[in-house]
Formats: C-alpha cells, structure tokens, sequence
C-alpha cells in the first residue's frame, strides 16, 4: 500500500513532502502525480528515456520466481532484517521485497521500477510494499537519509543516489550475475553473456559513495523443464533475439549463480 511510504517520498520537482487526495500524490506546492488504478504512483516527473521490462517479460519472471527457483537468492537478502524502510531499487514483480518484508515484520517496503507492467504485480506484492514509477538514474523521489536496507537485484547502480537516500547506519545489498551463471543455456543457445568486467562496474558505480563489507558467493544447480527453460530465457534481454524454436525440447539442469556484495555509506 502507498500510504505507508509517503512519509519517505517527496515531489520529483520541487522535493516537498507528499500528501495523498484519493488517486493522486499532491506537494504544498500544487504539483500532483496519478497513482494507477494498480496502485502504484507515477513520480517519473516527465517522460521516461525508456520503459523497462515487457509485459511479456514481467510475466515470464513472475512465472519462473513463483517456482521457487531463485529462492536461495530471497533467502539470503532477507537475513538482512530491519524495522525500518526497505527500498528496492529496480524491484521488478516486487518479489524479493516481499520476502525481505515477510522475514522483517515491522518494516515498510518501497519498490522503484520504471517498468509499468513490472508495477502493477510490485504494488499487490505484499501488504507492506508500496510501488513507484521512477528512473533509476534520475534523482529519486525519497527523502533523504530514510532507508535501513537498500536491495538491488539485477538492477542498475544509481551510487550517488543510494548513498543520498540510505541512512549512515543502513546496508545496500546488491545482487548481480557470476561468471558462470546460466552457462549453460548461454553456450547452446548464444544468450547474452555476463560482463567479463562486471565487478569493475559494480566498484567504478558504488567506489566513491560506499564500502564493501562482505561478498557472498550463492550457487545452485536446478533442474528445468523444457517449458521452464523458455521461461527463464524469456524473462531476460536475451528473449528479444532467442528463436523459441530452438529451446530445448527436454529437461535441463542449469548454474544459478549470483554474487551478493553488502556495502556501507562511506
């Protein structure tokens, strides 16, 4: 629900604080945002440089998460439990916040996708979990200093804003794919591969702005069916260019691997 996070946003133009007037998200000083009829709030302030994941993506990841698959990944964000406001930055169908949400029972949750079809599944997510539509490398409409946890699975690194907005005391967890995950659906089918430099990206993103605590490996080994297969591959970039006549027609066993670094403000 929107109401629990409006004490942590404010107006994309002017930063006020916001109030709601039924389905609308107004500012003293008469700017006003529409909240979808879904439930989330467009605080996007103009127009978006892109849209973010499709429909037909957005319901491939809700169909493969449901499965459980990535649950090992959920699980080990939300050992990470607080009281306070929890900000998932590129939250996607809202899944992983509504773990962590489920594992902190007095926290607020606040997803932040610029994916409309992503929204309305984020804004049903879990009772406590509020959905916003913003760009992630904009200026993002939360106050300052409000948030204990920051999540960012598979999602962009906005570091100047997430250190802005994360309290001195609070963690940003951020998941990202290792060297071999999917390695296999990636050498049979030419997925799209992971960045040979994607540690360094993550450092260049985040360096100046936070420390790194801890690095976890997280790895599993599942075993796909061949209509799960299409599902995962169609929850990813690579669905834009993988023929669906050449997936697998037969159960396959998959790497799932994912590093989770936990980083503090500096």
């Amino acid at each position: 629900m929107i109401d629990g996070a409006i004490p942590y946003l404010w107006c994309p133009v002017c930063r006020e604080p916001l109030t709601r007037r039924e389905r609308a998200l107004r500012c003293a000083r008469g700017h006003s945002f529409d909240m979808a009829k879904q439930g989330y709030a467009d605080l996007s302030a103009g127009r978006l440089p892109h849209t973010g994941d499709t429909a037909e993506m957005v319901a491939d990841r809700a169909d493969f998460l449901a499965a459980g698959h990535y649950d090992f990944i959920a699980s080990a964000l939300a050992e990470h439990r607080t009281d306070g406001l929890v900000l998932d930055a590129g939250t996607g169908t809202g899944d992983y916040l509504a773990r962590f949400l489920t594992d902190s029972p007095g926290a607020t949750g606040l997803g932040l996708d610029v994916s409309k079809p992503a929204l309305r599944r984020a804004a049903r997510a879990h009772p406590r979990a509020a959905a916003v539509l913003t760009d992630l490398w904009r200026p993002l409409p939360v106050v300052d200093a409000c948030a204990a946890v920051i999540l960012n699975v598979f999602a962009p690194r906005n570091g100047p804003e997430f250190r802005r907005v994360l309290h001195p005391d609070g963690v940003l967890l951020v998941v990202t794919p290792a060297a071999d995950h999917l390695t296999e659906l990636i050498a049979t089918h030419h997925l799209i591969h992971v960045d040979p430099n994607k540690s360094e990206r993550v450092s260049a993103a985040l360096g100046d702005h936070f420390e790194l605590v801890s690095g976890t490996a997280l790895r599993r080994s599942i075993m796909l069916t061949a209509a799960q297969t299409r599902t995962l591959i169609g929850m990813t970039p690579s669905a834009r260019h993988v023929p669906l006549e050449d997936l697998p027609a037969r159960a396959v066993e998959v790497t799932a691997a994912v590093d989770l670094a936990v980083y503090r403000p500096r």
